[in-house]
């Protein structure tokens, strides 16, 4: 290393500690202690530091902060680092500090709380890479990008570069005249950004609301976020002005106009209303999902989430009409399930023209250019899923879309594809009986059957000989696995067991056709209703008892109350959104689902030091789901007394004493309340048809710090993606962990990285620790599926369950999805695989690998075969 760099006019000089103090004309004549194990940093530091204290974004550095001391304190065995102006004249005043100094005075602040950041070691990296003219904010932004760099190494630099990311954005949001959060409501207002009904809501109550910001700051509220959580609401949520392109609001603002924008009316009751919900935000106990968070208080209040489109009719209007209410559903920033089951397959008669249908494929490649076309308000591309049921005689060339070899014209790059599987299917995979695929125009009736009826009327056609085409039912299965291997698409989903439980199913002729982008919605559509549902998600994480210990207890109370505010405003999303079309805004007046979730299971699990796949786990995951059923049940009848039961609720299963935990075999924790809760809704019925639904909270869960919805983790070390760049992040209970047991070093961490974020080699950690944290890639996936059944009762949408697999093969596929549907499970998501290599970073695992063909010496394709479902390996 070069021991003397020049940056701007100010020396930076490395040396080694000595025994002797020298270069004292740059010693500063009042310093802050350096504590043992980091770089001393000197710098100037004279006069006051209570401003620059007051200036932190959380309580405990202003608290810690430390007073100037006289005289340096050099660190041990460490490199010094020496910051000063280049002539020996002293610096007596703060006004004539430089950049770097000012830079040393914020980092060392900041670092009062974290022992284990090292503020010269981030203070050093940003001097060198400074430009010429760099002013306080350019060195501010290389040094949170020189924290981030090193959360690899201790999750403190996340807490430093989050600290930094606050101070810029405060700083970028008085840049533009905002200093408080009317202030900012002011701004986005007169810009055209925030709705007129939020704007005047915000005036009347301007004082009350901004005393919550800045109690909620001086609680530090702000010091919840990690980097990269700060980082996503910096890059995609805040609000900007139009022309600069600098934020107007910061963290704690954006949240609260999130809130605002759910106020039920402009008194002041409705201000206690919004705090209640700003409360849970700013504490990150609870989120509402992107679209709300992207719009709400805006000029356009699209806050749902997901759409589900039925099929279009097998007619050419039918076909460009459902592609327009899918581009002005995406344009909002909504996702999109669309069935597809309705259209005639290739080869069928065309009675106008006496010709011969193309089938879907053509009808799905033009959806797939409007759906990439179509970005959600410029923020994320938009996003499709197609369901098929799996008698379309199309199925096969479906299976192809993704596929990226063949002739382009017949693939869809864009759309995400699911199967809508009958349990006929399944029983005649097990049975290995031949299976009949039909053209929708032949047996249009199927669409809109389930159970015993669509078995009756399937074999019906099958003996009229209006198959297309039969073939052996486990060939057919074999390639909807190879897809699934080839691809992650493809999703398997289950059409008797989603419309036998849902809450809308109870007449005739409601029927769920598909379920929507993520898997996790299961509601009824025709040609005049497009289902709706409005999603947030609890930070389970939030809520675990730190009295407990290891006894697996939460803090069930707060919980309840979190569901009660929660619940209250995802209805109040239903009256106050904006919907694109006319057939959303329909349904969801008519049946006011919503779809109340949970992020952070994993963290629960590793603060009770609860392997994933436990059965103290299994046993923790199903009270968690029934308890919040419980409450937001409660909640709904609430709502009901108060506002009179949804529209359709005389069309709903619990309108006839049905409960949904009532279809399942399931043991209540509870049973006193649930009987109480079963004569209030007897008395009042509920104001919502639907109420739980567990989505993926892939950006939420990031901006809350915690692990994505009911997901183990994927890796104990994975990269981050910024705009700034790549950044690995690693596991910070681990981290914890090792640090306790004296062994998180340069040798451990870099055993992680060549480990591709798996411990389970890792001798020297002792065997329950190693158990602890094991990958996604790790735990037996029949676990997961068990899991994933056990909290199906008190599920009455469902989840997003993704599986997990290295190196599939069709054996240990068809036995793990078998398995899934004997489990009773509705729905599952995305096949995650990657092959079973370290050189593969974990970090890097792709959806896309080929399907193994042939056994290897260690592989076990011929126990995880269709004749042996019970024997397969991942799923024990």
């Amino acid at each position: 290393m070069n021991p003397e760099l020049s940056r701007n006019g100010v020396l930076v000089r490395v040396r080694p500690p000595e025994p002797a103090l020298v270069e004292s004309e740059y010693l500063p004549t009042a310093r802050p202690a350096v504590r043992p194990g980091r770089h001393d940093v000197r710098a100037s530091w004279n006069g006051p530091v209570d401003a620059q204290r007051a200036a932190l974004p959380c309580p405990e550095a202003r608290a810690r902060a430390p007073a100037p001391l006289q005289g340096p304190v050099p660190s041990e065995g460490e490199p010094h680092v020496t910051i000063a102006p280049p002539d020996a004249a002293p610096v007596t005043t703060p006004e004539s500090d430089g950049p770097g100094t000012a830079l040393l005075r914020t980092l060392t602040e900041l670092t009062a709380d974290l022992p284990d950041a090292d503020p010269g070691r981030v203070a050093a990296a940003a001097l060198r890479g400074r430009s010429a003219h760099a002013d306080e904010a350019e060195l501010r932004e290389l040094a949170t990008e020189a924290a981030a760099g090193l959360i690899s190494e201790d999750p403190a630099y996340s807490r430093l570069a989050a600290r930094l990311l606050t101070l810029g954005l405060r700083a970028e949001a008085a840049s533009q005249g905002v200093r408080s959060f009317s202030g900012s409501v002011a701004t986005g207002h007169r810009e055209g950004l925030v709705a007129d009904r939020t704007a005047a809501f915000v005036s009347r109550h301007a004082a009350r609301l901004d005393a919550l910001v800045d109690a909620a700051v001086a609680e530090g509220a702000d010091d919840r976020f990690g980097y990269f959580g700060l980082r996503t609401l910096h890059s995609r949520y805040l609000l900007r002005h139009p022309h600069t392109r600098r934020v107007i609001e910061t963290p704690q603002h954006f949240l609260l106009r999130v809130a605002a924008g759910l106020a039920e009316d402009q008194t002041s009751a409705a201000v206690d209303d919004v705090a209640a919900l700003y409360g849970l935000m700013s504490r990150l106990e609870y989120l509402p999902s992107s679209p709300t968070l992207f719009n709400s208080g805006t000029r356009h209040p699209q806050m749902s989430s997901c759409y589900l489109l039925d099929s279009p009719k097998d007619e050419l209007d039918s076909l460009y009409e459902r592609y327009l209410q899918v581009a002005r559903l995406s344009k909002h920033a909504g996702g999109i399930g669309l069935a597809y089951s309705r259209v005639r397959s290739r080869g069928a008669l065309i009675r106008g023209t006496n010709g011969h249908s193309n089938g879907i494929v053509p009808f799905l490649k033009t959806l797939d250019a409007s759906v990439a076309a179509v970005n959600q308000g410029g923020r994320r591309k938009g996003a499709a899923a197609v369901y098929l049921e799996t008698w379309h005689a199309d199925l096969e060339e479906f299976l192809e879309l993704r596929d990226n070899t063949g002739e382009d014209a017949r693939r869809t790059h864009n759309l995400n594809l699911a199967h809508w599987i009958p349990d006929e299917f399944m029983r005649r995979v097990d049975a290995d009986a031949p299976w009949s695929l039909f053209s929708p125009s032949d047996v249009p009736e199927l669409v809109d059957l389930w159970g015993a009826e669509f078995d009756a009327a399937y074999r019906a056609a099958e003996e009229k000989g209006l198959a297309r085409r039969t073939l052996p039912a486990r060939e057919l299965y074999g390639r909807m696995m190879r897809t699934l291997a080839q691809t992650g698409n493809g999703w398997m989903t289950f059409k008797d067991a989603a419309n036998r439980t849902a809450n809308q199913t109870a007449e005739p002729g409601h029927v769920v056709h598909s379920s929507n982008l993520c898997t996790e919605i299961l509601e009824v559509t025709d040609d005049g209703e497009t289902a709706v549902c409005n999603l947030g998600s609890v930070n389970l994480g939030a809520f675990v008892d730190p009295e407990a210990g290891e006894a697996g207890e939460l803090d069930w109370e707060r919980l309840d109350a979190t569901v009660r505010t929660a619940v209250t405003f995802l209805d109040r999303v239903v009256d106050v959104n904006f919907y694109p079309t006319e057939q959303a805004a329909r349904s969801n007046a008519r049946w006011r689902p919503v779809g109340l979730g949970v992020m952070g299971l994993q963290d629960v699990f590793f603060r009770l030091r609860l392997p994933f796949d436990s059965p103290a786990a299994r046993a923790l995951s199903t009270r968690i789901a029934e308890r919040i059923m419980l409450a937001a049940y409660e909640v709904s009848a609430g709502l009901a007394e108060r506002h009179g039961p949804l529209p359709a609720w005389e069309k709903t299963r619990t309108a006839r004493g049905v409960l949904h935990p009532d279809h399942y075999d399931a043991d209540l924790t509870w049973p006193e309340r649930w009987a109480a809760l079963r004569e209030r809704v007897a008395a009042t019925g509920l104001r919502n048809s639907l109420l739980l639904a567990i989505a993926p909270t892939a950006t939420i869960a990031s901006i809350a710090g915690v692990y994505e919805c009911i997901e183990p983790q994927v890796s104990n070390l994975f990269k981050r993606e910024t705009l700034s760049g790549e950044f690995l992040q690693v596991n910070s209970y681990l981290v914890e962990d090792l640090k306790r047991l004296g062994v998180w070093d340069a040798r451990t961490r870099e055993a992680l990285r060549e480990a591709s974020g798996s411990v389970q080699d890792f001798s020297w950690i002792p065997a329950d620790v190693r158990a602890l944290y094991r990958t996604a890639w790790e735990i037996p996936q029949r676990g997961l599926i068990d899991m994933a059944a056990a909290r199906t009762p008190f599920l009455d949408q469902s989840q997003s369950l993704n599986l997990f697999m290295e190196t599939p093969t069709i054996g240990k596929l068809s036995s793990m999805y078998a398995y899934a549907w004997r489990s009773g499970l509705k729905t599952t998501y995305y096949l995650r695989s990657r092959p079973a290599t370290r050189i593969a970073r974990a970090a890097q695992a792709q959806a896309t690998v080929p399907v193994q063909q042939t056994a290897g010496p260690d592989s076990d394709a011929v126990a995880c075969s269709l004749e042996n479902p019970e024997s397969c390996e991942a799923c024990q």
